[in-house]
């Protein structure tokens, strides 16, 4: 069985399967945004009570960064907080095995929509031929809804990085639910400048990263090294599930009636090709 919302595991071959299925697949994608080196699809999933939750991949060529060096962005918390101007706060909370964490990220939305958060199970995976990262949302007792924030939930999120003869290749892919009362047209700009906004910026992230890294504890890689983990051991009782979620009503959610003229898209608009 899939891994669903709530549901908290170690995965197991089916479920990286339908990772690589999504980030590989062809099939159902529409095209949103093109360029030499990034492409972004989007397509309408079939899933049963996530009809209205779009997927969305991006695809981003990167000849002047390897495959280790980016897995090692993608998982670096310290260097997050460096290149990730979207991040509010972010930190991983326990662990359930060298390979699976449940972790806390809070994201800074552009105006006028309001900033979101999740709590996340994050797993990885390092072959000869790939590294593998994804997540998806639990509901856990340590962190519930915060003052400010809507709770998003994620579907399924990850990237899959693959080796060049030159440099690599990532492909991100998510499906997640920002909730909240978003116009339609909201995903279509989220398509057009957020997914390339943030390749780009991963991209100039990765460039920098040797160099940032020799002076930030450079030995210290406990996704590659679990002797170096330091987080304590998840809790089955700390599990909830979406219907014993406290709700949290310091902030409203309804943001139906932003027009498409105030969104500050200019903000994504940093990183150009």
């Amino acid at each position: 069985m899939a891994m669903g919302l709530g549901d908290v595991r170690v995965p197991d071959d089916h479920d990286f399967e339908k990772f690589r299925k999504l980030a590989n697949g062809t099939e159902g994608w529409i095209q949103k945004y093109s360029k030499p080196s990034l492409k972004v699809w989007l397509q309408n999933t079939t899933e049963q009570n996530v009809t209205n939750v779009k997927l969305m991949k991006a695809h981003k060529v990167m000849n002047d960064v390897s495959a280790n060096t980016m897995y090692d962005v993608l998982h670096d918390a310290e260097y997050r907080k460096v290149w990730d101007s979207n991040m509010l706060e972010g930190y991983e909370l326990c662990i359930l095995n060298p390979n699976n964490d449940i972790s806390y990220y809070a994201m800074k939305c552009p105006s006028p929509l309001k900033n979101r958060d999740f709590v996340m199970q994050r797993t990885w995976l390092e072959t000869r031929d790939e590294f593998i990262i994804f997540n998806h949302s639990i509901y856990h007792k340590e962190l519930p809804p915060k003052k400010g924030f809507i709770r998003a939930d994620s579907y399924l999120t990850g990237y899959l990085v693959k080796p060049m003869p030159r440099g690599c290749e990532l492909i991100y892919v998510t499906q997640s639910d920002p909730k909240g009362s978003l116009p339609k047209w909201v995903i279509n700009k989220v398509a057009k400048f957020v997914a390339p906004s943030l390749m780009h910026r991963l991209h100039k992230a990765c460039t920098r990263y040797p160099a940032w890294k020799q002076k930030h504890r450079p030995h210290y890689k406990p996704w590659l090294y679990p002797e170096q983990i330091t987080l304590p051991r998840f809790k089955p009782d700390d599990i909830m599930t979406k219907e014993d979620l406290p709700s949290d009503d310091s902030i409203e959610d309804d943001e139906s009636e932003i027009k498409e003229a105030d969104f500050q898209e200019d903000i994504f608009l940093d990183d150009k090709e």
